[in-house]
């Protein structure tokens, strides 16, 4: 383990070390290869075969697949009949999806605030941001970790405004017992290959409700009362009808039958990340100040992304950390902006969000993928601790 009397000097030059991975082996290629081969590549069997998988292991009552959490988050917005007028509270610390789906509806995302240790939004702090406009809330499972959605349900029961969880770095977390997403009317999962479980494009929504499962399969489909499959597996012609004005958001079968095998594999993938992040956690005790990624107390988190947050007093900036990492093979990130700060919200009124904005400026994402080995985790430890005892010499 390095302290700071053991500091060794990682050497330049080696193999990089990838930021994320997923984990794929010959069952992928096997199961897609066999999609292609079967003649039929559009949403099909295979879909609703990676949709019972994710179902079973949500366990949630429907699961409905799409083209990207994106399109999930649209449709739960679409389902809530969130439009023009109504303001939806969400974290400016987050992938700029989740506000841009409030956009989708001409509806307008009002920004709250998170709390510093998990970087989750919380009931007191989207209270804070309510509006007499208000209508509907997206609470996000940052970076995996679960947010405490009782209270926010709570709040929006009194309230009167409906809750889309957006979950989608956290399939594989726990809340209280349960995965997140469990006890959710609308979770929102991604399949972006940055995330655990990998079809290279592609999200998921669950939900408890039986007719707006039935709802969202028409509106990822044009909104067509009879999907492709069924229609082409009809032994009469069929005339379907469009009930509603639809998107075309299918998911694909030679990507659903890679999220099967996928889905075969979530609990090995989430064990050896909380393996790596027990690692990380003590190759980095002791950099006086720094935190990391933890479980909080209400559950555990799948170690989607493994963070840190630089103390104000570390020796560099966090964008020259990045560079020196860089220097040494190291593929790190800079944490999550705030959407508030960028121009696509511009035209919304000012808001000072001090947590967030902390957050997005001294948060560095390491590596974390299944392939890391002890001496690259070493290596990327060995940077962090050498940068903050003999910061000069990292950065001639």
């Amino acid at each position: 383990m390095t302290t700071t009397g053991s500091v060794r000097r990682p050497t330049r030059g080696g193999h990089e070390i990838a930021m994320a991975l997923p984990w794929f082996d010959e069952r992928e290629v096997v199961a897609a290869a066999a999609a292609v081969q079967s003649g039929w590549v559009s949403q099909g069997a295979r879909v609703m075969e990676f949709e019972s998988a994710v179902a079973a292991i949500m366990q949630a009552p429907y699961a409905v697949a799409v083209s990207s959490c994106t399109a999930a988050l649209h449709l739960g917005m679409v389902a809530y009949g969130i439009g023009p007028g109504d303001d939806v509270v969400v974290p400016s610390l987050s992938f700029v999806a989740t506000a841009n789906a409030v956009r989708y509806v001409g509806a307008r995302p009002v920004f709250a605030d998170v709390e510093p240790r998990h970087h989750n939004v919380t009931a007191a702090t989207i209270e804070s941001a309510l509006t007499p406009a208000t209508r509907a809330i997206i609470a996000v499972d940052q970076y995996g970790t679960p947010a405490d959605m009782e209270p926010i349900r709570a709040l929006a029961r009194e309230r009167g405004l409906d809750v889309v969880e957006d979950a989608a770095c956290a399939i594989g977390s726990a809340y209280r017992g349960r995965p997140v997403g469990a006890d959710s009317h609308v979770a929102a999962f991604s399949f972006h290959p940055r995330k655990i479980l990998v079809t290279g494009e592609g999200g998921m929504v669950t939900t408890d409700d039986a007719a707006l499962a039935e709802r969202l399969r028409r509106l990822r489909q044009h909104g067509m009362s009879v999907s492709t499959f069924d229609r082409h597996h009809e032994h009469r012609p069929v005339n379907e009808q469009y009930l509603e004005t639809g998107w075309n958001y299918r998911l694909t079968d030679i990507q659903a039958a890679i999220g099967v095998v996928q889905a075969s594999k979530l609990a090995a993938m989430v064990r050896r990340r909380r393996e790596l992040a027990a690692r990380y956690h003590e190759l980095l005790a002791g950099i006086p100040g720094l935190t990391t990624v933890t479980d909080p107390l209400h559950g555990e988190t799948n170690y989607q992304t493994f963070w840190v947050m630089l103390p104000e007093d570390y020796p560099v900036s966090r964008d020259a950390l990045l560079l020196v990492l860089k220097r040494y093979g190291i593929n790190a990130r800079h944490g999550i902006p705030c959407a508030h700060q960028e121009p696509a919200f511009s035209d919304l009124d000012p808001v000072s969000l001090p947590v967030s904005e902390h957050i997005a400026r001294r948060s560095v994402l390491l590596p974390m993928h299944h392939t890391l080995s002890d001496d690259d985790q070493q290596r990327v430890a060995d940077v962090l601790w050498g940068v903050w005892s003999d910061p000069r010499s990292y950065l001639e």
